[in-house]
């Protein structure tokens, strides 16, 4: 490979019981028929409770500048759930989290298509503690804030325009009630 190129970022393909079948570049694998994938979504909290809410960079091929999540992502072939959420983190959010738990195991989703690309993702959700403070990355995320969890359901339950990611709204209907992310949402 010639200095200064960058090797494609793989995904993992999966079938229907979640099983690894292969691999395939991310981009080329996001379109209107997007294959079955591994991917994350990790919901960080600091030590006062309060969740860490992103927007997406406005140069994102899909759903750019949406708010979502804390980091969402895909780890590569090989690579552990927690070794792909803390890249994701220290990529996205130039920062550290630890406590990481998952909330969701087997969470699923096919998101209706924006601009064309349907996301299809099996997509383990996780929480997570802050150990540092978010500086992100400007090709990822837009800006970051501190929120209360209560805040952050009300305002993403409102929302009919699109403002909040369609995977993050979805996500809501299960994680309210979770007794993880009312642990998560107290002070330590």
């Amino acid at each position: 490979m010639k200095p200064g190129l960058r090797e494609p970022e793989l995904i993992v393909l999966v079938d229907e019981t979640g099983q690894p079948i292969g691999s395939a570049e991310k981009l080329a694998a996001h379109h209107s028929e997007t294959p079955l994938h591994l991917a994350f979504s990790c919901y960080v909290f600091d030590g006062h409770g309060s969740f860490l809410l992103t927007r997406r960079a406005l140069s994102k091929k899909v759903w750019p500048g949406v708010w979502t999540n804390s980091v969402c992502g895909h780890p590569a072939p090989g690579e552990t759930m927690a070794a792909a959420i803390r890249r994701g983190l220290r990529h996205e959010l130039g920062m550290t989290a630890g406590d990481l738990k998952v909330v969701l195991p087997d969470y699923r989703y096919k998101a209706p298509p924006f601009r064309g690309i349907v996301e299809h993702e099996l997509c383990p959700v996780h929480v997570a503690r802050a150990e540092s403070e978010p500086r992100p990355n400007p090709a990822e995320v837009e800006t970051a804030k501190w929120v209360s969890w209560g805040d952050f359901v009300s305002a993403a339950e409102a929302d009919t325009t699109d403002a909040y990611s369609w995977w993050c709204k979805d996500q809501l209907r299960q994680l309210k009630g979770n007794s993880l992310i009312a642990a998560y949402g107290k002070p330590v």
